[in-house]
């Protein structure tokens, strides 16, 4: 008889949407859970080195990060183009999560934007939780995360306009009114069955530091923060020889990386950190090498953050956490969706300078301000606190713990 749960998790996105979820789900197995991770076949081997089992979700949305060049902003052709593209990348994620989980599975946790996994977990007759990067849910204490803005509208705009775009139409709609027909579920809209869903208080889980974002007083009690979930460690894992020569040959460095988006060609980048006279690791340009300058692939950010002098990024939920836990000054250029939020929660903590908005980006902007993150020690100080805090913190026990209570109650 077997008794060990089945956990599937469900990560349409790039891969800042699966490290997290592969890191908690190799921790989950170490605790005695089964876990398979849905996600796109890039990330396989991202998946099974955490020891998780991955289950193809088909499609691949790595050409719907790729925006305009630094200082423009995208036109309305280039929006009604970008949800069309990610309306198809849906439909093929819901097909792809109802195969993951007919390949078994006692308990589903579905990221934000897999709203279909719980109409699969509705006909399979399985719990379904949410597990979270980012916080979704309609609140006065910010703006919805959609908008692509960090600008607050007021506790009353905030919470009335979360609530308006909840309820409004989303590129999942179509695929899990799909999904439904072809499981023979009655006819029920995805923003009904979420409002069903808070109605019961079903859980949420959000992969968050309260350190980082203090739980908003207006959630209701099944939403919460479970401290952040860090990506996998590779045990063999060397850094490459030439990095450590580079590292080792000067002062700290700073590192420029824009994850999954490549946002910024090796020109723009050199001659931003030019301006600012420092040395640079950059991520995304590879086989580059100059006595001031290194390209680099993928290396680890918890080996490769705490030896920098500052961080620019793009503000993701995955590099804002781990530039936080560095304990190292961040320099953000948000882009769209969460990333102005976790901007400015960059800020409003002290870690760093005021964001350089992707759209009004300039390499005179971003010298300016990673000159101001390396020269205000105020910034260094305040991170290397919030680090140790977010070293205390565990994210896994709190989410078996809602593992084990959703497995008693069905």
């Amino acid at each position: 008889m077997r008794t060990t749960m089945r956990v599937l998790m469900i990560t349409p996105g790039t891969k800042g949407d699966v490290a997290p979820m592969a890191g908690l789900g190799g921790r989950l197995q170490a605790l005695g859970f089964e876990v398979a991770i849905a996600a796109n076949a890039a990330y396989a081997p991202l998946i099974t080195a955490a020891g998780c089992e991955h289950r193809e979700l088909p499609g691949d949305m790595s050409h719907l990060v790729s925006p305009a060049a630094p200082g423009k902003k995208a036109t309305a052709a280039d929006l009604r183009w970008y949800m069309s593209e990610l309306g198809d990348y849906m439909d093929l994620a819901a097909s792809g999560t109802l195969a993951a989980a007919e390949h078994g599975a006692d308990v589903i946790l579905a990221n934000a934007v897999a709203p279909y996994a719980y109409d699969v977990a509705e006909a399979l007759g399985i719990p379904a939780l949410g597990a979270h990067l980012q916080p979704t849910e309609a609140s006065a204490a910010y703006p919805p995360m959609v908008l692509g803005t960090a600008r607050s509208l007021g506790p009353v705009g905030n919470k009335l306009l979360g609530s308006l775009i909840t309820a409004g139409k989303a590129p999942y709609d179509a695929p899990s009114a799909r999904l439904r027909r072809t499981l023979g579920l009655g006819k029920k809209s995805r923003a009904v069955a979420e409002r069903q869903r808070r109605k019961a208080n079903s859980p949420v889980l959000h992969g968050i530091s309260p350190a980082v974002l203090p739980r908003p007083t207006d959630w209701r009690s099944g939403l919460s923060l479970t401290g952040y979930w860090w990506p996998d460690t590779e045990p063999d894992w060397q850094p490459p020889a030439e990095l450590v020569e580079f590292l080792a040959d000067g002062p700290p460095p700073v590192f420029i990386g824009f994850g999954s988006s490549a946002a910024l060609d090796m020109d723009f980048m050199l001659d931003t950190v030019r301006r600012a006279g420092m040395r640079a690791v950059l991520q995304g340009v590879e086989e580059f090498s100059a006595p001031d300058a290194l390209g680099i692939g993928t290396v680890p950010h918890h080996w490769l953050f705490p030896q920098m002098a500052a961080v620019i990024h793009h503000a993701g939920a995955g590099t804002t956490a781990a530039g936080l836990r560095a304990g190292v000054p961040t320099v953000s250029v948000p882009i769209y969706t969460d990333q102005p939020f976790w901007a400015a929660r960059i800020v409003s903590l002290g870690a760093g300078p005021q964001s350089v908005p992707y759209k009004e980006l300039t390499t005179e902007r971003l010298a300016a301000a990673i000159t101001q993150a390396t020269t205000t020690p105020e910034y260094g100080a305040n991170a290397r606190r919030l680090a140790a805090v977010l070293a205390t913190e565990d994210g896994t026990a709190h989410v078996a713990a809602a593992l084990r209570s959703a497995g008693k109650r069905t």
